[in-house]
């Protein structure tokens, strides 16, 4: 199956945690095929949860998901190669190359897998690195009036995150905000946060933002305290800061 993405220009930062930015992603031709596909506003579903969000996924909005990904042949396409085998251990190669290692066996058979659970077991302890990994990805949109994502650090059951930037060149001001913001809790009793607990604006400092741009992955690993935001916008009425999010994560 053919590569979509690139991650020949993918940079890291490496404290807090590993975060980088991967643009240009695609081809400049497959970018806007991806911008022209993008469904109508009225399949998404309103998600609160970590500000306002809307969203299409495999979770929420799950029927409108699947009519996208199964009808539409741009969004099969991209279904079909995000889902594969061959999708993650891209990703992950990408990460080894800038010294992230995250000790998972790719290759690794189904019946391996069981071999190995079976003798954790018997010797009383697990090894996250003989779990099978999948591959997901949904549609979201944030309001560029008011609209945010508190800070968090994302589920536990999430490896690494990918943010897509679902914008055309021109389309969106950088003053109105939109950035994905890397996070430092204020008060050290809160930096161990592996459950994923939200923490106001007010009581983290923002070390490092990542502009919203054309073109663009926000790659990251999900760690104790991968704190990461967007705050609060300030565009105009109407528009949308549209993003593909990718997770390779653990079986829930």
């Amino acid at each position: 199956m053919t590569s979509l993405f690139r991650f020949d220009q993918l940079r890291f930062r490496y404290q807090p945690f590993p975060i980088g930015l991967a643009r240009p992603l695609m081809e400049d031709s497959t970018y806007r095929t991806l911008l022209g596909a993008w469904p109508s506003s009225d399949r998404f579903e309103s998600l609160s949860k970590v500000g306002e969000k809307y969203t299409l996924s495999e979770k929420f909005g799950a029927r409108a998901y699947r009519d996208l990904v199964s009808t539409d042949p741009v969004w099969r396409e991209l279904h079909a190669w995000i889902k594969s085998d061959a999708f993650v251990r891209e990703v992950f190669g990408a990460l080894a190359d800038h010294h992230i290692d995250l000790g998972f066996d790719l290759d690794a058979t189904p019946s391996r897998l069981l071999l190995r659970r079976l003798s954790d077991a018997l010797r009383g302890g697990s090894r996250t690195t003989s779990l099978r990994l999948r591959s997901r990805f949904e549609l979201s949109m944030l309001p560029a009036k008011g609209g945010h994502v508190i800070p968090h650090t994302d589920g536990v059951q999430k490896i690494v995150t990918l943010v897509v930037s679902m914008v055309d060149e021109g389309e969106w001001d950088p003053a109105w905000g939109g950035g994905t913001d890397v996070n430092a809790t204020r008060d050290v009793r809160l930096s161990f946060n592996r459950r994923n607990e939200q923490i106001p604006f007010d009581r983290v400092d923002v070390l490092d933002t990542f502009p919203f741009e054309p073109n663009q992955a926000v790659v990251f690993v999900k760690t104790f305290n991968s704190l990461h935001s967007v705050r609060p916008m300030t565009g105009p009425a109407g528009r949308m800061r549209r993003t593909l999010t990718i997770n390779i994560e653990t079986p829930t």
